[in-house]
């Protein structure tokens, strides 16, 4: 029996020990993950935060729900979100954090236990959002595949490895080593 829009958001807001995702109107618990997902998802976090402005952006850390047309949420690893869009709901106390439109960044890093279903269904379903950059990050591989929206509203892919710096195309300014990422 499919679950109401509603009653997902009353259990995620209410269930305090699993993150829950909604799709296809069943609901999904995030797995556990493992400490080089952590690792990797904390420390791009982190990076990220330390370039951009809090009074444009804030950084979300498994956490945020990116809300797909046909009622499905997902819950990304990383997301870049306008304060605009935050600040509305910050003294709300019964509001689940969820956003229809477009974030400039969305980013899945690959674990064992998510690695296949975040490319096969997360990542084309921020790309229906619009959503302006995607990333995969495999901690495991130490790279970066992003796909970032032309203004045709086709995805360009490219992939970084190695030493390589990756800029932030949606986030002028913002870029990412890929050695201090991966640092030991």
């Amino acid at each position: 029996m499919p679950v109401s829009e509603e009653t997902y958001r009353a259990v995620s807001l209410e269930d305090g020990e699993t993150t829950w995702e909604l799709v296809c109107g069943r609901l999904r618990a995030k797995p556990a993950m493992t400490h080089a997902h952590n690792d990797v998802t904390a420390e791009l976090a982190f990076i990220l935060r330390r370039q951009l402005d809090r009074s444009q952006y804030r950084v979300r850390v498994d956490g945020s729900r990116a809300r797909v047309a046909t009622g499905t949420w997902f819950v990304p690893d990383v997301a870049v979100v306008p304060a605009e869009l935050t600040t509305p709901h910050m003294g709300e106390q019964s509001v689940l954090e969820a956003y229809s439109e477009a974030l400039p960044l969305v980013v899945e890093v690959w674990s064992p236990s998510t690695g296949e279903y975040d490319v096969d269904t997360k990542l084309p379903e921020y790309r229906r959002r619009g959503d302006v950059e995607i990333w995969r990050v495999h901690p495991y591989e130490r790279t970066v595949t992003t796909w970032r929206r032309q203004p045709s509203g086709e995805y360009a892919e490219t992939r970084y490895a190695g030493t390589d710096i990756v800029p932030v195309a949606s986030l002028p300014g913002v870029e990412v080593r890929l050695a201090e990422l991966f640092a030991d």
